[in-house]
């Protein structure tokens, strides 16, 4: 599919941290800047802390491409926007593939790289999202409330927290319909290359690196870690026991802890 590429200006929250070295966050598929309020509040400690809506995603604008090639320029144009000529950049999930590969196309721009809970690989095996085909099935003629479609969702999507979740992309309309802020289309024509590797087999950054990984999680295996080291030869890789795939809130103070040790460390393993 042809589409002609443009920048989309993305919308942002600051969590706070002015003055201080700028991070910037990046969230996973579906989700959105407030999934970082919380532990970005706590980042901005150390940091000035600003988390991006992806294009198609949050308050930022819809768009027909939904390429990693044309993320990458919106986060630039961003970055350029705000005369940030080096930032540490930390990825989620769909946020961490688009992370790696800034640092790999930008490596000058890139202060620090922290991944979440993803791998430099690709994931045929999410070609079929079901919360999308959830999504999708959704009827929202007539829809009362989030926790309704909550229920409606149960045959699709079995886990209740990832129902919650994706009801968070509802929105109620001035005229009181509900609607999905997340473009729903877009993203679905968009998954074959989502669920490509992010960067090439020849592409490295040099610089720290740090992965934190959920130790429940099914995203990154054991086996993946030489994969992270070799586009990634400084990286530390953490691992946190307790959580599955979203260790920035299952287990919030642990990965604020690791995000804070791995920067004073430098981001490098330990030797």
């Amino acid at each position: 599919m042809f589409f002609v590429s443009f920048v989309v200006e993305l919308f942002h929250r600051d969590l706070g941290g002015a003055g201080q070295p700028p991070l910037v966050l990046l969230h996973g598929f579906l989700g959105s800047s407030r999934n970082w309020q919380t532990a970005g509040a706590a980042l901005a400690s150390h940091y000035h802390v600003c988390a991006l809506d992806l294009r198609n995603h949050g308050r930022s604008p819809h768009a027909p491409e939904m390429t990693f090639a044309a993320m990458l320029d919106d986060v630039m144009g961003w970055l350029d926007a705000r005369g940030l000529a080096r930032a540490s950049i930390l990825g989620h999930s769909l946020g961490g593939k688009l992370a790696m590969r800034l640092a790999c196309r930008h490596p000058a721009r890139v202060a620090r790289l922290i991944v979440v809970d993803i791998a430099p690989k690709a994931y045929p095996g999410m070609a079929q999202r079901t919360e999308i085909v959830a999504m999708k099935e959704l009827r929202l003629e007539g829809l009362r409330s989030r926790a309704e479609a909550e229920v409606r969702m149960e045959g699709r999507v079995a886990d209740w927290a990832t129902r919650k979740f994706l009801t968070t992309n509802l929105e109620r309309g001035d005229d009181g319909a509900w609607r999905w802020i997340v473009n729903v289309a877009a993203l679905t024509a968009a998954l074959p290359d989502l669920i490509a590797a992010p960067v090439g087999p020849e592409e490295r950054f040099a610089g720290p690196a740090q992965f934190i990984l959920g130790g429940k999680s099914h995203f990154v295996s054991a086996e993946d870690h030489a994969g992270i080291r070799r586009h990634f030869p400084h990286a530390r890789i953490d691992v946190v026991a307790g959580s599955g795939h979203n260790p920035h809130m299952e287990q919030r103070e642990e990965f604020v802890r690791l995000v804070l040790e791995g920067a004073a460390s430098g981001g490098m393993p330990d030797v």
